[in-house]
């Protein structure tokens, strides 16, 4: 059962991480979820990945959004992951990436725990809806 469907709102953080200055789509998926009658809170440019992760567990977000467009991904996502492993976050936040993902990397970022990754193209709707479908109940 998903977030959703036990009642409440879903809390989704939607994180740009790094020197990665392009937030437009980062910006787009915020407000598609807040229209979407989601909980959103934006972080901003240039975080850290512990900054990231303190803002989830600070704010118990039930969904994580990466933004990376950087390239850095490889190494900025298993940081990010590893934090919030250390808090015993990691099982019940759902973590999407958005950006340009090379195919061969994808496994990778899965294997991390990555939930989902959202490549140029893909609808705001298909993304909502994995989100419903998908965000842990608490």
């Amino acid at each position: 059962m998903s977030a959703e469907q036990a009642g409440r709102s879903i809390r989704c953080l939607v994180a740009k991480v790094g020197l990665d200055g392009h937030d437009r789509g980062a910006h787009v998926i915020a407000r598609a979820f807040r229209d979407a009658g989601f909980e959103v809170i934006y972080s901003g440019l240039h975080n850290a990945p512990e900054e990231i992760v303190q803002a989830a567990v600070q704010e118990d977000v039930d969904v994580l959004g990466i933004s990376i467009l950087s390239g850095a991904h490889n190494t900025l996502v298993p940081k990010i992951m590893d934090g919030l492993e250390e808090y015993g976050a990691a099982s019940d936040t759902l973590v999407l990436v958005g950006g340009v993902i090379p195919d061969e990397d994808r496994d990778g970022l899965e294997a991390e725990g990555v939930s989902a990754i959202f490549g140029p193209g893909t609808s705001i709707e298909e993304t909502i809806e994995f989100v419903r479908e998908n965000a842990p109940e608490r």
